[in-house]
């Protein structure tokens, strides 16, 4: 039998289809987070991975921090980049009450995510963690290099709120077959990809936010049905 993985995309605030998609995939994809092998992902993305590895019950909870973060985000002037605005304190802080103090534990070995070494700008993968705030510290690094890991064994379940040649991702009606890549996702060049590119760095309104949610949870949906794995 292939080995299955799971990979979410780097995605800044779109991170919210991520955690629709990890719902779905947490109450109705047991055939195949039943059989997986290991979980990857890249900074928002990563995120995700690591909650629906070691505290799924939880993404509810975490789907409300980001609705009240991406709040906080939207008053500052400048939003995440508003000088004197540590956007990563706030993140930590939240995280940091939903993720379990073994979570570094609890992932080991389950959850791989993509880095990009600060100084070379090489990527790397890195699947063990000393501590959960080591863990955390792991995705916050980003991953500028990789932005949608996938694993060498096995195939690997791609997960991105952007359009392009993934598993799960949003459908365009668009007739433009043209695509860039962008930290090694092939990303479909439309109107809709350029409005989710914006999003991801300046937090649309909740209302959308909650639309984008739904999104990847209908997404994550009709991909199981597909696979026949839906239960």
């Amino acid at each position: 039998m292939t080995l299955l993985n799971l990979s979410f995309s780097a995605c800044g605030f779109l991170g919210i289809y991520h955690l629709g998609a990890a719902a779905a995939l947490h109450l109705h994809g047991e055939k195949l987070l039943g059989t997986l092998n290991a979980c990857a992902g890249a900074s928002a993305g990563a995120l995700v991975a690591t909650v629906l590895v070691t505290v799924p019950e939880k993404i509810e909870d975490c789907k409300e921090f980001t609705y009240r973060f991406a709040d906080e985000v939207r008053k500052q002037k400048l939003g995440a980049m508003t000088p004197g605005y540590d956007f990563m304190h706030t993140l930590k802080e939240g995280i940091e009450h939903i993720l379990p103090p073994n979570a570094h534990e609890i992932a080991g070995n389950r959850l791989s995510v993509s880095i990009t070494h600060s100084k070379t700008g090489e990527n790397c993968m890195v699947s063990s963690f000393s501590s959960r705030e080591d863990l955390i510290k792991k995705w916050i690094d980003g991953g500028l290099s990789n932005s949608l890991p996938v694993l060498p064994v096995g195939r690997t379940v791609t997960v991105s709120p952007f359009i392009g040649r993934y598993n799960i991702c949003p459908k365009d009606s668009g007739l433009m077959n043209v695509y860039i890549k962008l930290a090694k996702q092939d990303i479909r060049l439309s109107k809709d990809n350029i409005i989710r590119l914006s999003q991801a760095l300046f937090p649309p309104m909740q209302e959308k936010m909650e639309v984008l949610y739904q999104n990847g949870y209908d997404d994550a949906v009709q991909f199981l049905r597909k696979e026949n794995w839906f239960q």
